[in-house]
């Protein structure tokens, strides 16, 4: 008798409608690494202008985990800007503390980490 196998689950986030998504430990684990970064990606008064989305874009693509600071100037609050910053980039969101965002995505070709399952 033939024994059935599952196939092994992947560590790749999956994405449902568009929008990235991580498991608990996948974020408790990025939440970690994401502790000693600084924020790489200032909003000011302008929002989210075409320059700040390329410019997560380009540090989503060199570091894979970043955080977005928001000024206080900004207009536009952290918790109203994580759905369209991660649509327009592709990426997930992992968390927000005060004015800070964390997000993810991970590189194509060359993943520098490795998700838990």
């Amino acid at each position: 008798m033939q024994k059935m196998t599952r196939p092994l689950p992947s560590r790749r986030p999956r994405a449902i409608r568009g929008l990235l998504v991580l498991n608990g430990k996948q974020k408790r684990y990025l939440r970690s690494l994401a502790h000693a970064l600084d924020p790489v990606v200032q909003v000011g008064k302008a929002g989210l202008s075409d320059g700040v989305l390329a410019q997560v874009r380009e540090q989503l693509r060199a570091h894979e985990l970043v955080k977005v600071r928001f000024a206080k100037e900004c207009e536009l609050q952290p918790a109203e800007a994580v759905a369209p910053l991660c649509e327009q980039t592709d990426c997930a969101f992992v968390q927000k503390t005060g004015r800070v965002l964390t997000l993810y995505r991970r590189h194509d070709h060359k993943p520098k980490i490795e998700l838990p399952r």
